[in-house]
């Protein structure tokens, strides 16, 4: 495991950093196909996407069966696989919010990959299954040679108020974070945190402590991710934060405040995917390189 772990710090524009730039393309099921490759449809061919990941210098590409395994035998050894083994699917109705296995570790560890990711939707009705269920498949990777990636996301419709989202309150992802390394995620992906005090907008929900907002955080947005990577066994599981849904002209500038919020947070690096592929591929590649090029620049330090 330490050795595949090794090759994906060792490859891309960041080799030998410590950080990482993934590129995450599992939105054709998450998001449907068209809603994510209409903008840009050459990326239905699931070749382009890791020629992206390829070019664009990242670390890994990270995408789904069938994505990785159409094209394994020509690329698995030029760049790190990740293969997302559970997904959010919307063809049932009314639309449901679970992830559930699409396929094996075996599978992932046949096609060739570096890791494995998952989703566990922490706060739904199904997080304790989606917990029982990656833990043990985070369990085989490991036995299997395989890193661990989850994606630590919050999922309750009471989680949004009229006061705020917290969904992206920095308490509540940070213990989601924490939850997360517990079952062995080697690196967690996590979303900026954009507010706190999701723990005490709610009467008798879960615990906290007072020091966690007086003393150990701030509103400030590096105090809030460094929270979140506090929580991921500060930093030994590193923390990668989300680039988000493509927004259009701002892409670059959001992607740049990211990548410098998470590196002087003590973050790992980003994991980007719709700012990238729902352009041209020279426009995703550029915008690839402008946030590798945060973690390349020394000047940038942890805060």
């Amino acid at each position: 495991m330490l050795r595949s772990l090794q090759q994906l710090y060792n490859h891309g524009r960041l080799a030998g950093t410590g950080y990482v730039s993934i590129l995450p393309v599992d939105q054709g099921i998450e998001h449907s196909a068209a809603a994510s490759f209409a903008p840009n449809p050459k990326y239905f061919d699931p070749a382009n996407i890791v020629e992206l990941a390829i070019e664009g210098g990242c670390n890994a590409v990270a995408t789904t069966f069938g994505v990785l395994g159409s094209v394994a035998r020509r690329y698995a050894h030029k760049i790190p696989f990740i293969v997302k083994v559970n997904h959010n699917e919307l063809m049932t109705l009314p639309n449901k919010f679970d992830q559930i296995m699409f396929g094996s570790v075996r599978q992932a560890c046949d096609l060739g990959a570096a890791g494995v990711g998952a989703t566990i939707y922490f706060g739904s009705e199904e997080a304790t299954r989606q917990i029982q269920e990656v833990a043990a498949m985070f369990e085989e990777a490991h036995r299997l040679g395989m890193f661990t990636v989850l994606w630590c996301y919050l999922r309750y419709t009471g989680f949004k108020t009229d006061a705020a989202d917290y969904h992206v309150a920095a308490d509540l992802t940070a213990q989601a974070n924490h939850l997360g390394v517990t079952i062995e995620a080697d690196i967690i992906k996590q979303k900026l945190p954009e507010n706190n005090g999701g723990f005490n907008a709610f009467t008798g929900y879960g615990k906290t402590h007072k020091a966690a907002y007086e003393k150990l955080t701030t509103d400030h947005p590096i105090d809030l991710t460094r929270w979140q990577v506090a929580n991921c066994y500060m930093g030994r599981a590193g923390l990668i934060n989300s680039g988000g849904a493509s927004s259009g002209e701002s892409d670059l500038a959001e992607a740049v405040r990211t990548a410098v919020i998470n590196k002087r947070a003590g973050g790992t690096g980003l994991i980007s995917g719709r700012k990238a592929f729902q352009r041209p591929m020279a426009e995703g590649i550029a915008l690839l390189n402008t946030i590798q090029d945060v973690y390349l620049d020394t000047s940038i330090s942890v805060a």
